[in-house]
């Protein structure tokens, strides 16, 4: 039946030959560049959702799953085939705004760390410098696009670097509605 959505028992074994499928059709080495970017952004949707549901305060599971569903957004764009790039969306200037907008309201009412900090202040906190972790990974790897000419869009690398900044002030904002802020890092050898 055309459009029917695959169950995954119908799936199972698409992937043996070390390929994987890609949104629009065909297929890709599961290690291409491109691959290694939207697996990545998939883990740092995972990490957020685990801050999501460690947290104890409602704006910061609002703010998780907005991020969430931009890092969905990004992902399809990623893993599109380039043929039928854009037919699932792609970040632009707007989604940018949005995350800049979120790091004002934040640092307004968190004050920002002088230095390093230790993640693992709370539970929430440390899953959310997890994912500010990931999402530095995952512009690594949009960055390796670029450089092979299989990203064209300069705003899913903003995004994701004004992601990964802002997970970082959410991070110190849970901690500081949790009572408990953040400590900067002393380096002891």
């Amino acid at each position: 039946m055309p459009g029917r959505r695959k169950a995954m028992h119908e799936l199972a074994g698409s992937g043996d030959d070390g390929t994987t499928g890609l949104l629009g059709g065909g297929r890709a080495p599961k290690d291409d560049v491109r691959i290694e970017a939207y697996g990545t952004v998939d883990e740092a949707s995972s990490a957020l959702g685990l801050a999501r549901a460690l947290t104890g305060h409602s704006g910061v599971r609002e703010i998780c799953e907005e991020l969430q569903r931009g890092l969905y957004k990004l992902g399809a764009e990623l893993a599109t085939n380039p043929t039928r790039a854009g037919a699932f969306g792609v970040m632009d200037a707007a989604d940018v705004g949005r995350l800049d907008l979120l790091m004002r309201d934040l640092e307004a009412e968190a004050p920002m760390p002088e230095g390093f900090i230790l993640p693992g202040t709370t539970p929430a906190s440390a899953a959310l410098d997890l994912a500010r972790t990931v999402v530095r990974r995952a512009e690594r790897r949009l960055v390796a696009m670029t450089r092979a000419g299989m990203l064209e869009n300069p705003e899913a690398e903003r995004w994701v670097n004004r992601l990964s900044l802002l997970l970082f002030v959410l991070g110190r904002y849970e901690e500081q509605h949790s009572g408990r802020p953040a400590k900067p890092a002393k380096a002891k050898l």
